[in-house]
């Protein structure tokens, strides 16, 4: 289609359907260094466009929800929380992830219209887009168009670390009493999370916490690193560092004594040909993931504190066999059941254990006057009053999977199959 690889004015053209077929009428292989960098940098622009649209496409959802609060069938405030739920079902999110999307795209879209405007024509992309809208939250929306007015146009050449420190002082220095909120606004919402990685081991993360406390609890684990290596210690400063951390976790403080903590209940899905060694097939713990069958067998053996519940499974099945009883709370080998068989909430996309869960009743029991673990679903209890306060319903499908129905009208399933495979026979 061109006369050369690559178009010589491709840096002028704007993002969209336009530039779009440019990039797919390139001849690649012809494309020498710097050809390819031009592609790379119009590639960026085009993805900057497209997450514009993505982000304004949520922002959408939310206004549909908003719509059924003026039709008076639930409260406005809780929209968002019925938009983010349907929008991690959709694209397979998690709780904390679908309602950071869908904070970022309102904000964006109601609050900072520039800093959209900048990544839907690709000046910008959407980590820088991020910075913008993030660090400028917790200020007054003059001081915040202020800041990015003069930002935008810099964007572009700061890395984000530099956006981000080129903001905060911007915003420091015109409201210092903003600041002072936002630090005590983030470390109210301090938290811990697990992370498991591609590994097969794990992340834990500490979040939002008061940075000299963060600070010298690192300073001092590093020394303690230090003089066990100058004591001989064969192990490298980052092992060291994570082996006394996790040290530290495993112990706690009790009537002026380092006691071992007790870290509650574990559940874990394992078959018995892994628990006896016949075989390395991966296990489960509900709310992390697969572990591998030496990790697995390990904790069996050796985690004497952990009150640890088993589920066997039948190869063929992976089913157990149940029946009912005619109360409304199920009794206590009812829900171990349950949770046993579902070891995360039910809903598309969360991991909270089922162990922290409530039990929904997925046939209403007022109805139906009868409690029998086919019809309870380990539900956590965000998710829980999303379902009933929005009209959410699912039904049992095949392989012990859920098949969810959205007020939208869209089916999604807990395993993420698509929902035609996991219909139940």
């Amino acid at each position: 289609m061109f006369d050369t690889a690559i178009p010589k004015n491709l840096e002028q053209i704007p993002p969209g359907a336009e530039l779009a077929q440019a990039l797919e009428s390139l001849d690649w292989d012809r494309l020498g260094g710097q050809d390819l960098i031009r592609a790379l940098q119009a590639q960026d622009r085009q993805v900057s466009h497209y997450q514009a649209s993505r982000a304004w496409t949520i922002e959408r959802v939310v206004d549909r929800y908003e719509e059924g609060c003026r039709e008076g069938s639930f409260e406005f405030h809780e929209a968002r929380q019925g938009a983010a739920a349907e929008i991690g079902a959709a694209l397979r999110l998690t709780r904390r992830a679908s309602e950071s999307e869908t904070d970022f795209s309102v904000e964006l879209l109601r609050h900072r219209p520039a800093v959209f405007g900048a990544l839907l024509f690709g000046h910008i992309d959407i980590r820088r887009a991020r910075v913008l809208v993030d660090e400028t939250q917790h200020v007054t929306d003059a001081i915040a168009q202020t800041a990015i007015d003069k930002l935008i146009p810099e964007a572009p050449g700061l890395t984000t670390g530099q956006l981000r420190h080129r903001i905060a002082k911007l915003c420091v220095d015109a409201d210092p009493e903003a600041a002072k909120r936002r630090y005590e606004r983030s470390v109210a919402d301090r938290r811990l999370e697990l992370r498991p990685t591609c590994s097969g081991t794990a992340d834990l993360l500490g979040l939002d916490l008061p940075p000299h406390v963060a600070a010298s609890i690192s300073r001092w684990i590093h020394k303690e690193a230090i003089k066990l290596k100058n004591l001989g210690d064969d192990r490298s400063m980052d092992q060291l560092r994570a082996d006394i951390y996790l040290d530290l976790l495993r112990r706690r403080h009790r009537d002026g004594k380092i006691t071992r903590a007790d870290f509650g209940n574990l559940d874990m899905k394992i078959t018995a040909e892994t628990l006896t060694g016949q075989s390395d097939e991966s296990a489960e713990i509900a709310g992390f993931g697969p572990v591998i069958g030496a990790v697995a067998r390990q904790v069996a053996e050796n985690q004497e504190h952990v009150h640890r519940r088993w589920m066997l499974i039948d190869p063929d099945t992976n089913q157990p066999i149940d029946g009912g009883v005619i109360r409304r709370k199920p009794i206590a080998s009812q829900r171990r059941k349950a949770e046993m068989l579902h070891p995360t909430c039910v809903h598309p996309g969360c991991r909270m254990p089922s162990v922290d869960c409530d039990i929904d009743h997925r046939r209403p029991w007022a109805e139906y006057r009868v409690t029998c673990t086919a019809d309870l679903g380990p539900m956590c209890r965000h998710h829980h009053v999303v379902r009933h306060r929005f009209g959410w319903r699912y039904e049992p499908a095949a392989g012990g999977d859920f098949l969810f129905h959205s007020p939208f009208g869209r089916q999604y399933t807990t395993s993420g199959r698509e929902p035609a495979m996991a219909r139940a026979p």
